[in-house]
């Protein structure tokens, strides 16, 4: 039986009930944070503020979140565990690396193609994350992440992919990514998986909810893919009604059981002003969805079996898939 790696433990998928598939706790430029620490604060208050907000979270029936916060987005396992041992809440934490275009000078000297050549060192230390645990912590990741924006398949990113690829296929971990929907970048991502022999079924194309493009959508659901319609709340890339109204005709169309919901939020991002976040962007933040969001979808005949499925059912089944190949 497949199990999930969770930062207190390893849990049954069956046990993971409503989850948010795509969550960040913490997203921080780390050289920014150690030399110029003001903007972060106490690190006592940033850790109580996120174990409340999981256990409001918790409250209100969500049982599991994603995180995918991985290198280039600030990861440090230690404060989330700190987190983690005061809320009941699962958190999976991710491996990976998070970038649009290059990737960090570490990996420029290290592997194939480079002056050093040698293996992949991407994907061993993404296997590593996932088999025996991140940094000496013990806490195995339990997904790998991936990132395409607007510039798409440069070379570093390509690099990032191929390895994500060869990790999963050896560890057997679920794939989520980070797209840029209104390019179509999630074909171009399913394209370079399927060349490293990824079963698609296993793959979540992030940030799909960011475009109406049905067509677009339904062309990743017939490779095989999960869509991650997970950045509810922000409303800036694409309204709140855009957002229901693609979700509801993709379920209309029969493709509930293909789609995960989510938010893409975090406690605290050091990337926005924290000050003017919330009148710039009032509806990001874990609850939109419960407050929200399910409410708008049932006013547009989306069913409680529906949204249960995209909520529950399908992140059990895609953690549930996890043998290698």
């Amino acid at each position: 039986m497949s199990t999930v790696h969770t930062v207190r433990g390893d849990v049954s998928p069956d046990q993971l009930g409503v989850t948010l598939m795509h969550e960040h706790i913490f997203v921080l430029s780390t050289e920014i944070m150690q030399n110029y620490p003001d903007v972060w604060g106490d690190e006592e208050r940033r850790i109580q503020d996120a174990v409340a907000r999981m256990n409001e979270l918790y409250d209100r029936g969500v049982h599991s979140v994603v995180d995918l916060t991985v290198i280039g987005l600030g990861r440090y396992i230690p404060r989330i565990q700190r987190v983690a041992e005061q809320t009941e809440l699962h958190i999976i934490v991710a491996t990976g690396i998070y970038t649009y275009n290059d990737i960090p000078f570490y990996f420029h000297f290290r592997g194939p193609g480079t002056p050093f050549d040698g293996p992949e060192v991407m994907v061993d230390m993404f296997v590593r994350d996932i088999r025996e645990g991140v940094a000496g912590t013990g806490v195995k990741a339990g997904i790998l992440k991936c990132a395409t924006d607007a510039p798409g398949l440069t070379p570093g990113v390509e690099r990032v992919l191929r390895a994500a690829a060869q990790a999963h296929r050896q560890t057997g971990v679920p794939i989520s990514t980070h797209t840029h929907a209104r390019s179509k970048r999630g074909l171009e991502q399913q394209r370079v998986f399927r060349e490293e022999g990824v079963d698609l079924t296993r793959v979540v194309i992030g940030h799909s909810g960011d475009t109406t493009d049905i067509e677009y959508l339904e062309e990743l659901i017939g490779n095989g893919s999960y869509l991650g319609m997970d950045r509810f709340g922000i409303d800036t890339i694409l309204p709140f009604e855009d957002r229901v109204k693609t979700v509801a005709t993709l379920c209309q169309r029969g493709h509930a059981g293909k789609m995960v919901l989510s938010h893409d939020a975090a406690c605290f991002n050091d990337w926005l002003p924290e000050r003017d976040l919330p009148t710039m962007l009032p509806r990001w933040h874990y609850l939109h969805i419960h407050n929200d969001v399910i409410p708008a979808l049932k006013q547009q005949g989306v069913t409680d079996q529906q949204i249960e499925t995209m909520l529950v059912h399908n992140p059990r089944k895609i953690f549930e898939n996890q043998g290698t190949y």
